[in-house]
């Protein structure tokens, strides 16, 4: 119990003492109470009453004669007191006379059970109700208990599925809620065969109303999910971030709140903090958060982001927990803003899994004050549980954060399956998740055993009317088989494709999709690739998307689809291109993405007579680039190769947010090898030389090819030109040779003249170099590139604000790069041509400029951004 049941219980103890003043007058007696009541000590503390009286409330300590009173002052009936509730054919009781050494007196008297026995307990109120189950294998003559295996049902669940201590020597508690309809509630305990069940105490206490409420966040698809009351759960994980461990004694609802330390990933990157519990105030206009939710002393404590020794780190503060795969998980957060100074201070972005789970969060703008609790509700869906679970924090770019992320608490508890087990596959009635009873699985098992047979048997047949001259074909399948492998159809591609269980969101009947692209108007395409056709639609009475439909005479498109979509059903990220749906109707191959209203990178930097972007607006949309392009080699346990890095599939949200789009040609990383052998696809003008001379992809390919799209910003031409002179026709063998020289400012964008500080620039066109290294080994890794380009992007903010101050000052703060002589050639209507076409060479500038360079910049090598991610090389990148 936590101190306010702890007052709670002072108070009554109270009560016969001021019984027992029989001789004092009834008006003395209530001013003693009302005394009572309202001194500090008895006060329920700030917010919402934390008291909670269960209406049912059944402890029982198995198997004892005897039953003290546990340290957080709760009793539990022996084993003679509970035996109304038990209905069993043995009567095997063992103790041990190590109870001193044990955590709890509950584990030293155990009930074992040879045949199934069952606990039943009239319930005075339906709905939630803590079901906690107590094991510690005492030693004992009867059975050796390390070797039970059993399992625990109850009328619904299936709580444990042979279960078995595993040779631990501890006690073990198995938690859940379940959420009890009917007025009797048993638990079963069913031995296997030739084995034994056994349990210490059970614990079958009514949970507050609140405690769970029916709706909560879906992780991917981002929506509402409805219908968590209609669940089992377990919680398995339960920290109290950036404090200790708290007990039973210490929790509002007998809960044990681990401590978090165990579960950071990298723990020099997280740091604790913590204020007073009686600084933590509860809303009281808001019934959904109280200290039943969680004690005071977990919102008084928190993890927040370590100190990276940079002004915006891009780091990420991590928890990895070791969960079963195979279920859904409902994920709690606990939020409280302790370690702001004001409001309006803290915005951050919260993962799970490596998927925006909380976008740009405000607690400010939620609670309206600080050190004021808050909590999200968020399921992840089995199929996102490949590699188990992982809960991250990050701050985010809302203007005005100050850089940090906090959480105060995390819960992890598991979700029933499909058969309403929370432990294996098979529910009560012997049903498989996802799958049907036995009968069911012995019938399909049939049924495919006489399709073998028919199969079988046309080939016999087959055989016997085969040609005379059968040895001089070219195969034995060229005849033999009904279909050659090169005549299967895009609907029977299509089949084995994807389906709704891939994580592909929403489905669209294809008639919905004909009205959105007003049956696909050829005035609404925005795209086209080998796969099709890209429309603009409108669905939901004016939501704008993408809609991408296949091509199904081509064969690149249907390769490319597939691509596509098993990429797709893995990635989510905030620079990824977002999938909403799919349509796979008829013969139909459909996808429908977010809308990029500002279209490609490529439009905003030549070709269009779009505004220009100043260079503040190119270094961020590099490194939204960057990350999107981290996320894929690291963000998954395989890593992705893109294979098609280039301006055209950067794209460009309403706040130019820059999207990584098109994985058609993508690739899984190699597992255990450095490379994958495949024949070189790409975009001229961006292919990896080396991967193009040995057709061995790896994920420096990537790094190659965005070392040219870094270039295209700088200097506003295509990778690839034809019409130029020869030495100029190839932007990065060009701009590499003016690098080279010193002199890559000449051939810059003209537009960016002035506007662009010379260290970031270097910064930049140095990991644009390093990106373009002959050979793989030599290239950085997009974590290198990025912080790269981080630092470049701060290196020109601090010389913009120094440019505002002092812009009336006629000795500028930073040195700045000369202007060259501007020809009146050199900004072209068409900027498909390079202005740097009509340039003077550097030797006709050069006693021009020699005056102007008397101020070399200084090196700022030592503070790379290079060497400051080789700090947190274990991170990945948001």
């Amino acid at each position: 119990m936590g101190k306010i049941e702890k007052k709670h219980k002072n108070f009554l103890l109270l009560v016969p003492f001021l019984s027992s003043l029989s001789s004092l007058k009834m008006p003395l007696l209530l001013a003693i109470s009302l005394l009572a009541l309202s001194s500090p000590a008895l006060s329920a503390g700030p917010g919402p009453s934390s008291a909670f009286v269960p209406k049912d409330a059944f402890l029982i300590n198995c198997g004892a004669d005897k039953s003290p009173p546990l340290p957080d002052g709760r009793v539990f009936k022996t084993d003679n007191q509970a035996n109304s509730f038990l209905k069993a054919n043995d009567d095997y009781k063992v103790s041990t006379n190590d109870a001193a050494n044990l955590s709890s007196p509950i584990y030293a008297n155990a009930r074992i059970f040879i045949q199934e026995a069952k606990y039943s307990f009239h319930l005075s109120q339906p709905g939630f109700h803590w079901i906690r189950l107590h094991f510690y294998p005492i030693k004992n003559n009867v059975f050796d208990l390390q070797k039970a295996t059993f399992s625990v049902h109850t009328d619904t669940y299936v709580l444990l599925h042979s279960f078995n201590v595993n040779n631990n020597d501890k006690p073990i508690l198995k938690e859940y809620l379940i959420n009890a309809n009917q007025s009797q509630f048993s638990l079963s305990f069913i031995p296997l065969k030739n084995s034994a069940a056994f349990v210490n105490a059970i614990e079958v206490v009514q949970a507050p109303e609140n405690l769970i409420f029916d709706t909560g966040s879906a992780l991917f698809p981002v929506a509402e999910f409805s219908g968590l009351k209609t669940y089992g759960i377990q919680p398995v994980f339960r920290l109290n971030n950036g404090g200790p461990m708290i007990t039973t004694s210490n929790d509002t609802l007998g809960r044990i709140w681990d401590s978090d330390e165990a579960f950071l990933t990298n723990k020099n990157l997280a740091k604790s903090a913590s204020v007073a519990t009686n600084a933590i105030k509860f809303p009281t206009d808001k019934q959904t958060i109280s200290p039943l939710i969680a004690p005071q002393s977990v919102y008084a404590s928190a993890t927040e982001m370590g100190d990276a020794g940079v002004d915006q780190p891009n780091f990420n503060v991590s928890w990895k927990f070791d969960v079963d795969t195979s279920f859904s998980y409902l994920v709690r957060l606990h939020f409280c803003d302790i370690v702001s100074k004001g409001l309006n201070q803290l915005y951050f972005n919260v993962y799970v899994n490596g998927k925006m789970a909380i976008p740009n969060l405000d607690l400010s703008a939620i609670t309206g004050a600080l050190a004021t609790p808050y909590y999200k509700d968020i399921v992840v869906n089995a199929t996102l549980m490949t590699e188990g679970l992982t809960v991250q924090v990050g701050p985010a770019s809302a203007e005005g954060g100050n850089g940090n992320a906090i959480v105060n608490g995390i819960e992890v508890m598991k979700l029933s399956n499909s058969v309403n087990s929370l432990d294996g596959e098979f529910g009560v009635d012997g049903r498989k998740a996802n799958g049907s009873n036995r009968g069911t699985v012995a019938a399909v098992g049939f049924a495919m055993m006489f399709g073998a047979f028919v199969g079988l048997g046309a080939m016999v047949i087959k055989w016997h009317k085969r040609p005379q001259d059968w040895q001089k074909r070219n195969s034995f399948s060229s005849w033999l088989l009904p279909l050659h492998a090169s005549d299967t159809s895009f609907t029977g591609s299509k089949s084995n494709m994807y389906n709704s269980s891939m994580g592909l969101g929403r489905y669209f009947p294809f008639s919905e999709l004909q009205e959105a692209t007003k049956n696909f108007d050829s005035k609404a395409i925005i795209g086209v690739g080998g796969f099709g056709n890209v429309y603009l639609g409108v669905i939901d009475e004016g939501t704008q998307v993408a809609v991408k439909r296949g091509n199904p005479q081509s064969e690149q498109g249907i390769t490319e689809f597939q691509t596509e979509i098993q990429m797709l059903s893995k990635l989510r990220h905030r620079h990824l291109v977002s999938l909403i749906g799919y349509c796979d109707e008829n013969d139909e191959m459909i996808l429908v993405y977010e809308y990029m209203p500002n279209g490609h990178l490529r439009d905003h930097l030549y070709g269009k007579n779009m505004p220009p972007l100043s260079w503040k607006q190119r270094l961020e949309v590099c490194i939204g680039a960057a990350r999107g392009l981290h996320y894929l080699h690291t963000g998954t346990a395989q890593g992705i190769i893109h294979r098609d890095v280039k301006t055209t599939n950067i794209l460009l949200d309403e706040n130019f947010t820059a999207k990584v789009s098109d994985f058609g040609l993508s690739k899984d990383a190699p597992m255990g090898q450095g490379h994958v052998s495949t024949a070189v696809k790409g975009s001229f003008g961006y292919l990896d030389p080396e991967y193009f001379r040995r057709q061995q992809l790896t994920e420096k390919s990537d790094v190659y090819s965005f070392g040219v799209v870094l270039l295209e910003a700088l200097c506003a031409r295509p990778a690839i030109n034809p019409q130029l002179p020869r030495e100029q026709v190839n932007l990065a063998d060009w701009a590499m040779q003016w690098k080279r020289k010193g002199l890559l400012d000449k051939i810059i964008d003209p537009l960016l003249v002035g506007n662009i500080n010379p260290e970031s620039m270097k910064k930049f066109a140095e990991a644009a170099e390093k990106c373009l290294a002959d050979y793989g080994v030599d290239r950085p890794s997009m974590g290198d590139v990025l912080w790269n380009l981080e630092y470049a992007l701060q290196l020109q903010e601090a010389f913009t604000q120094g440019k505002s101050e002092d812009e009336n000052n006629a000795a500028p703060a930073v040195p700045t790069s000369p202007t060259p002589p501007t020809p009146s050639a050199t900004i072209a209507e068409d900027k498909d041509t390079p202005v740097a076409t009509t340039n003077p060479g550097p030797e006709a500038n050069n006693n021009n400029n020699n005056n102007n360079n008397s101020a070399p910049a200084t090196s700022i090598d030592g503070h790379s951004g290079t060497a400051m991610f080789a700090q947190f090389n274990n991170l990945n990148g948001r």
